[in-house]
């Protein structure tokens, strides 16, 4: 391919994508950022892994709305849609960055913003891969999803050093003060982004019965489609699974495991965003092939047989590297899996459908919570090996049980 033809295929080139993209990185900066600063908190005032885990899990409790919010995006429009949930964000901030200021915080404190953050941030990925969706041309889809996904993983990298060296140089309520700037920049670049109006008739004006009724046909194409189906049990084994023992458990590893402090945390979560930035920008530039499932399965057990080791890992050189060799490999699931589903969606039922991939991220608060009652008892160890070992197991049944839907759908 030439140059010119390359340029012309860069989501770069249409004008939504480059209000939509910067907005995205700040948005997922600011949530690394505030996951690391808080999270550290938590642990250090509180002493207790269990209680990490509850303020992690609470990040995800609205995930059970994320299928009413994919209904809301279809009706209102997924750029308004983010530009409200990102002023929520903003809003939360604000108040844990006063409190800090003023030495009023508090873990209980804490716990009640992430349970409200949470009640919407489960939703911004699916919504905002919605509205990529909308803003861009089909050919154009696959490029955006690796360069969104390798924002994300940039912002990991760098709000996970940025996070702990400006908490460790200026303490928590600045670094704060940094997490809402981010949020303010994300949701005025939200609203500049200008989404297609759809072709058809107009949506009558919402109400209960019609909101249940459209959520039920989401629900119902997601459960006669198998590729789908799929693709969504093996969303939520990876957050049930996966994304806990790389993510919110790694400050209970740093501290407890490996003797490390918040500095050393930042490295943790750094190494797996590393990688994780890698596989995107490889995807990116690649591209994924029309044949997305056995990319995204083969992927999901190699990433699931390489936690096995970081498991086991007993330094933290030899666990970074593990965790870098995760983050590679889950964005070559991940990805596959945000194509596969929008692919098969007709453009009508995109928001319920990503809505539903967002509700398989309740996995995660579960996973969490499991997991920290059992590393209390029997260790990180034995307890990240069990998983591992669950969703090798669970990742082979899905391949087995959905082979034919699967790779006669692509092939």
């Amino acid at each position: 391919m030439s140059g010119a033809e390359e340029r012309r295929r860069s989501p770069f080139t249409q004008r939504d994508f480059r209000f939509q993209w910067p907005a995205d990185f700040a948005t997922s900066l600011a949530f690394e950022m505030e996951t690391l600063i808080l999270g550290w908190y938590v642990l250090v005032t509180t002493e207790s892994v269990i209680w990490l885990t509850v303020f992690a899990s609470l990040q995800f409790t609205g995930t059970l709305l994320a299928p009413l919010l994919g209904v809301a995006g279809d009706r209102i429009g997924h750029r308004n849609l983010l530009a409200a949930m990102r002023l929520f964000y903003l809003a939360i901030a604000g108040c844990v960055a006063g409190l800090a200021v003023l030495g009023a915080l508090s873990p209980l404190a804490v716990l009640v913003a992430a349970g409200l953050i949470g009640l919407v941030k489960p939703s911004d990925i699916g919504v905002r891969n919605s509205l990529v969706a909308a803003i861009l041309p089909p050919k154009m889809l696959g490029g955006a999803i690796g360069i969104s996904r390798a924002s994300m993983d940039a912002a990991r990298v760098t709000g996970a050093l940025a996070g702990a060296g400006i908490i460790a140089a200026l303490g928590i309520g600045p670094a704060y003060g940094v997490v809402v700037g981010l949020y303010l920049i994300a949701t005025l670049l939200t609203l500049a982004v200008r989404e297609p109006t759809r072709d058809g008739p107009r949506a009558a004006p919402a109400t209960l019965a019609s909101t249940w009724r459209e959520l039920a046909e989401g629900i119902a194409l997601a459960r006669t489609t198998p590729v789908l189906l799929a693709a969504l049990w093996l969303a939520w084994l990876a957050n049930f699974a996966a994304y806990p023992l790389s993510g919110g458990l790694l400050p209970h590893v740093a501290r407890e495991v490996y003797g490390l402090d918040r500095t050393g945390l930042g490295f943790l979560v750094a190494s797996f965003a590393a990688g994780a930035l890698a596989g995107s920008m490889i995807l990116s530039w690649r591209g994924v092939s029309e044949r997305p499932a056995p990319l995204m399965l083969a992927a999901a057990g190699t990433w699931f047989a390489l936690l096995m080791f970081f498991a086991q890992a007993g330094t933290p050189a030899l666990g970074m590297a593990m965790l870098f060799l995760s983050g590679f490999m889950q964005s070559f699931c991940m990805i596959p899996m945000a194509l596969l589903l929008l692919r098969s969606t007709e453009a009508a039922f995109r928001g319920r459908v990503m809505g539903l991939r967002m509700l398989a991220i309740y996995g995660m608060p579960l996973g969490l919570l499991i997991a920290g009652f059992a590393i209390e008892r029997v260790g990180f160890a034995h307890t990240a090996t069990a998983y591992a070992l669950f969703g090798l197991a669970a990742t082979a049944l899905i391949t087995w049980y959905w082979r034919a839907a699967l790779f006669a759908r692509l092939g």
